[in-house]
């Protein structure tokens, strides 16, 4: 029998691996990843803006093909969950975080460049376009798209989407252990890697409590607009949650979603429509996980956030989401683009935001499609009523 020893798995050795590995290699030997990590994180920053081309354009034109006011209504209730899932967890995190992560603790990881090894040789790679050009790019390609069907430019996208996953699913994400190996070794060697690896745990329990809460909400609003015990709903929506524990990925998780948000009361012509395209662009719980992480990461820089800073970056994390690569991660990588030119970070933070999110990847998924089902019965409630 054949072991599959998954991303996951392979970051947590890597983490690891670099905790011990770098307090005894020499300054040369950190170097090496140092150099490598500036050329994998230059890549990276190519690649994002292609990849949000990729990605977006399309998922809009494929929204166009929707029925109407049902696509109207599922897309509505699933932007407006992502969004109070987003600025649940900046609440929660702006004033629980603070007590988790002294100032103090973190004033010396504040200034890295004091401490960390610096890379042998720089390579630039200079994106096509910056990120909101990429976006103006992608929402007009899309929305054009979809008003005059054009099959020759969806086909080209299509091909364009597989061939920006290719690279996703076959550079960078199997490269992307050795990069935060690399991120984590130069840390060590500063003597700031303890701290790092307190604040994940602390962040990683608080990430949970809020999907379970975020996933009571959700069923207590489904529950009462359909006069139904939401514990009984959540009971019956279960088994989609630990399936996409084990699958981490919602399109694999779509046919027992379907089957349980069935069982809840929910009508099959809704839930056909709504539960393939909630797996695409409902994602509270990676939302969560992205809004929390983004402000730890933030903290631990001593980076200043604020409330009107964080209010577009959430309300652009629902809409560089859609249609997010298929991989374990596909989230994080799509946010990549917004956390830099939004949040102003940099190749270290990143890597700790990606390192953050890809150990929870399974939760958020878990999170997502649970939700679905809520967001199925009152699509179906609101439906009815348009036809009534």
């Amino acid at each position: 029998m054949k072991i599959k020893f998954g991303l996951l798995p392979r970051i947590i050795v890597a983490i690891i691996l670099a905790a011990l590995l770098g307090t005894i290699m020499p300054k040369d030997g950190v170097r090496i990843f140092a150099t490598f990590n500036g050329i994998f994180g230059n890549f990276l920053n190519f690649v994002v803006p292609l990849l949000i081309v990729a990605f977006i354009a399309p998922g809009i034109a494929q929204l166009g093909k929707g029925s109407g006011k049902l696509l109207g209504l599922a897309t509505f209730f699933a932007y407006f969950s992502t969004l109070i899932a987003g600025f649940f967890a900046f609440f929660v995190a702006s004033n629980v975080l603070p007590n988790l992560i002294s100032t103090s603790g973190s004033e010396q990881f504040s200034n890295p460049e004091k401490f960390l090894a610096k890379s042998f040789v720089v390579i630039d790679m200079p994106p096509l376009m910056d990120v909101m050009t990429a976006l103006l790019l992608a929402f007009i390609l899309g929305i054009g798209m979809a008003s005059i069907n054009s099959e020759f430019m969806k086909k080209f996208f299509d091909e364009f989407n597989l061939i920006i996953d290719k690279v996703i699913s076959k550079i960078i994400i199997p490269l992307l252990p050795i990069h935060i190996f690399g991120i984590f070794l130069n840390m060590t060697f500063a003597g700031q890697v303890a701290k790092i690896l307190s604040v994940f745990a602390l962040v990683f329990l608080l990430i949970i409590l809020m999907h379970l809460c975020i996933l009571v909400l959700q069923y207590v609003v489904a529950g009462a607009i359909n006069k139904k015990n939401p514990f009984y709903l959540l009971k019956t929506m279960a088994p989609a949650y630990f399936t996409a524990l084990g699958t981490q990925s919602s399109a694999a998780t779509i046919p027992i979603t379907l089957k349980q948000a069935r069982k809840t009361g929910a009508s099959d012509r809704v839930t056909g429509f709504t539960v393939p395209l909630f797996a695409t662009i409902h994602l509270s719980g990676s939302t969560i996980t992205l809004t929390t992480c983004s402000i730890a990461v933030m903290m631990l820089n001593n980076h200043a956030y604020s409330l009107t800073e964080m209010i577009p970056f959430i309300f652009m994390l629902g809409i560089v989401m859609v249609a997010a690569p298929g991989v374990p991660g596909g989230a994080v990588m799509a946010a990549t683009g917004i956390l830099q030119s939004m949040l102003g970070f940099d190749e270290t933070m990143v890597a700790l935001m990606i390192a953050l999110y890809l150990a929870q990847d399974s939760f958020g998924t878990a999170t997502n499609v649970t939700g679905d089902g809520a967001l199925s019965m009152i699509v179906d409630r609101f439906s009815k009523k348009e036809q009534a």
